[in-house]
Formats: structure tokens, sequence, C-alpha cells
């Protein structure tokens, strides 16, 4: 009898602590709707006079996460006494909601909400800048937003780099110490094979894509391919905007976006996987997880393991257009008719340095990420400030891929994130890579006709090892402890550096 009264107020702070789990939880997810209705359907002349009526329920769903309340569960649940108490996942939810609690409690919420302001107005702002070339016009937010990085580092504190604060946010545990090796090695082998592509004398037919392709023809063609690669339309839907996104309203209803140019078939196409990639990972998530705070992926970077294994491993290879080839000049007979599926092939694949992030090829497409997170890495530290962006972007887009943009709009404004606030995200999609190889060494190894099941359409065995190794977890799992869990390793660069150099060895017949 005494031990169940010594025990009580552990059992009553669970209860409390889940309940308000779940709140916010809900708040979050009305968020997310409403963030996806600003993109893709809100009248343009509403969009910021609804910013500040959304920064309300987000302000107060950050209220809650940073409250006294909350403060007191979490003291309570975290305790050693409590331990015996909790089941795996309760543990997993205290810790995701401590370590923001502790990052974020001295942030005042009057500040969250000026952000808050701040970003759902940069967004428009960023959108007309890009529009019309204008950097000044987006200058002003963009300055603030850093700003407000800055002071927010202080407040999150850190022990080596100012920039792992804001590395922590979306890759819990990773530091600047960390990822610069993987990242050096992973820059250093990519331009090395990048040089040797560029003298080789094979050179794919990429002239095939510099024709129109009908917009209708490709919605018609992303809508088939869509349900095949185990994206549910039941609980999902496609939209377009300017810049692809996902955004989870719940499992059950993840909605993705894709953009539409028709001078640019692969850009929809590969754009259309790439986001189903991260729909498929929401939608898998274990339903226990519902209304928590494990209701999401594990990491940004794992997250986008996911779309770009989707998109590059498997919709990249010989063996998915080996399938999905022949319905593509179905709908193509003008532009791919008389196209060779080995020529289609490597044309899908060809490399050529450009100046646009999403459009790049599988190898230079990390190059781009290392301009942004030295650039990102440099701003937070304070040795750059935002009005200096343009030249620099230029100069280490010469540096690394040879190229300089002509304009802003397909340089230093290309990009939405930063009008959001999302320093520190950028790393995610090269981090991805990172994962999506080591995860695709391991699954060749349990799934030994991996790609024999692509070739024949399957798709079903392929998710089926993704939803019990990665999707099913939700934020169950640290990221390291999940890749560990998942490739029985941590993250190692050299999966990646040598999936790369066996890939274009082929296709460019080094």
């Amino acid at each position: 009898m005494e031990q169940k009264v010594m025990n009580q107020p552990i059992i009553s702070a669970l209860e409390k602590f889940t309940e308000l789990d779940e709140k916010i939880s809900h708040f979050n997810s009305i968020s997310g709707l409403l963030s996806w209705d600003q993109k893709v359907i809100a009248p343009k002349k509403g969009r910021s006079i609804f910013a500040k009526a959304s920064s309300t329920l987000r302000t107060e769903a950050f209220k809650l996460t940073v409250s006294e309340e909350m403060g007191e569960l979490l003291s309570a649940l975290s305790s050693p006494e409590a331990d015996a108490y909790l089941d795996d996942a309760a543990k997993a939810k205290v810790r995701e909601r401590l370590n923001f609690y502790n990052r974020s409690k001295s942030i005042p919420a009057e500040m969250i909400k000026d952000f808050s302001v701040l970003t759902s107005q940069a967004n428009d702002a960023w959108e007309e800048a890009r529009e019309n070339n204008d950097f000044e016009k987006y200058l002003p937010y963009l300055e603030k937003i850093v700003d407000f990085k800055r002071k927010a580092v202080e407040i999150y504190g850190y022990e080596n780099h100012p920039y792992d604060a804001l590395l922590d946010e979306y890759e819990p545990g990773l530091t600047v110490e960390r990822l610069d090796p993987l990242f050096d090695k992973l820059r250093k082998s990519s331009t090395d094979l990048l040089k040797r592509i560029q003298h080789a004398p094979y050179k794919p037919r990429a002239e095939i894509f510099d024709q129109a392709y009908s917009v209708a023809k490709q919605k018609e063609f992303n809508r088939y391919i869509l349900p095949l690669i185990g994206f549910d339309m039941n609980a999902g839907r496609l939209d377009e905007t300017v810049h692809p996104f996902a955004q989870t309203v719940n499992t059950g209803d993840v909605r993705i976006t894709t953009r539409y140019l028709e001078n640019n078939v692969r850009s929809a196409i590969f754009g259309t996987i790439h986001e189903a990639g991260h729909g498929i990972y929401e939608q898998n998530i274990d339903q226990q997880f519902e209304d928590t705070v494990l209701q999401e992926g594990a990491s940004f970077g794992i997250h986008e393991s996911q779309s770009r294994f989707l998109e590059n491993m498997v919709g990249r290879s010989e063996e998915f257009w080996k399938y999905f080839y022949p319905k593509l000049q179905e709908h193509f007979p003008e532009q791919l008719g008389d196209v060779e599926l080995d020529d289609f092939y490597r044309a899908v694949n060809a490399v050529q340095p450009s100046f646009i992030r999403v459009e790049a090829d599988e190898l230079t497409y990390n190059l781009h990420i290392m301009v942004r997170y030295e650039i990102e890495k440099a701003l937070i530290a304070g040795e750059v400030e935002a009005k200096d962006l343009p030249a620099i972007w230029n100069s280490k887009m010469n540096e690394y891929l040879g190229v300089t943009p002509s304009s802003d709009s397909e340089g230093v404004l290309q990009d939405i994130h930063w009008s959001f606030g999302g320093f520190g995200y950028f790393p995610s999609y090269s981090l991805g890579n990172l994962y999506a190889a080591q995860i695709l060494n391991k699954i060749k190894t349990d799934v030994p006709d991996f790609y024999g099941s692509i070739e024949k359409g399957d798709f079903a065995v392929i998710q089926k090892w993704l939803k019990e190794n990665i999707h099913q977890y939700g934020m169950l799992y640290t990221p390291n402890d999940l890749i560990v869990k998942a490739t029985g390793e941590e993250l190692n660069a050299d999966y990646l550096v040598q999936y790369l150099e066996d890939k274009y060895s082929k296709v460019y017949k080094l």
C-alpha cells in the first residue's frame, strides 16, 4: 500500500504530461494545415493579414511547451524515481519535450510571436524578391531573421561553435566538429569525380530534355506513379506550389507538392518522387504515436534520407525506368518515342553543374549544400553579414561548381529556407544522402533482389523494410540510435562516396 502511495505523484505527472503533449500536438497539427493553406491556396492579399492569426496559434503552442507546468512535469518524469514507471515511448516523449524545453524556455513568448509574424512576412517578401530579382527588397527581413537566430543561439547555448545550437534543432546531437569531416570527405570525392566526368569522352544525351513536355501529361504521369511507389493517395494529396514541400497534418493526411515546368520534365518527376519519400515516411509512422511529439520523423536528416533514397537510389536507377519508361513514352511519344531506355537512363543521371539546387544532379547536389552550409556557419558566427551574401554566394558557386549565377534569383534568392528561419536545415539534405547510401548498403544485404523487385514494379518489399526499420519508429529513437539500429553502425561517409563512384563510372563509362 505504501509503495502505491509513493508512486502516485509519478503516475499523476505522466497522465498530466500525456494530456499536455496531446494538446500541443493538436495545435501543431492545425498550424501545419494553416501553413499548407498559406503556401498552396490562400489568396495572396490575405496571407500577411492571416499571418497574425496563425502566429497567435503557434505562440500558444510554444507557451505550453515552455510553461511552468511543463517544466514541473518534465522534472518529475526525468527523475531517477520515474524511470521504472515509463515505457520506452514515454521516455522518448519526455526526452523530446525536455530537449525543446531546455533549449527554448528562456526565449520570451513575445520574441517567438514577433518572429512568427516576421517569417510569414519574409516568405511573401522572398517570393516577390525572387520573382523580380530584387535582393534589396528581401534584405531587411533577412537581416532581422539572422539577428534573431544569433540571439537565439546565445540563449540555447553551445560548447564549441555557435552553429551547433542550430544543427541540434534539425539533427539532435550533431555538431560542426562531427559534421565537418563527413562533409570534407564528400566534398573532396565529389569535386574529384566531377572533374573526371567533365573530361570523360562519353556524354549522355541530355538534350532529349531540351524540349516542351505538356504539363497536363506530366501531372497524369505523376499521379500514375505515386500510388505504385508507395504513397497512399487515400491518406494524402498532391498539389502545386512555387517550392515543393511535404506537410503532415496527421498520419492519415500527408500533403505533398511539386512544381511543373514545361521545359523541364525532370523537375516535376523527381521532385514528386522526392516529396513522396517524405510523405510515405509520415504515413507509415506507428499510429500509437499519433497526437504525440513522436508522430514525426526522427530528424530532418533521417527524413531527407527517405526522400533522397526514393528519388535517387530508386527513382534514378536503371531498374526503375525499365519498369516505368514505357509508360512515360506513352505520355510523351513525340519527345521520347525513339529514345532508347539506356540513353534515357544515362540522360536522367547526366552531370552538369547548374545554378539551381532543386534541379541539380545527384552528384553536384551536395556541392550546392556545401555552399549553403559554409555561408550559414559564417553568418551565425558573425564572420559575414546578410548584405554580403550575393557576392559570397557567387564566389563559392564558382569555386565548387565552376558556374557563376547571372542573377540573384538563380543565386542567393533561390531557396525559401532562410525566409522561415531555417538556418541549420540545409545540411540535412546531404546528411540525408549519407544516411540513404548507408541504408541502401544494408537493404541490399537484407533484400538481395532489391533492384530486381524495382524492375518488376514491386515496391512493397522495399517499403516493408523501410517501415520495419525506419518509418514506424517516428521520433522514438534519436537519429544516431536509429541509424545504428537499422544499419549496425554510426554514420559513415564511405558508403555515399562509393555509391557515387560506382554509379557515375557506369553512367559515364569511366
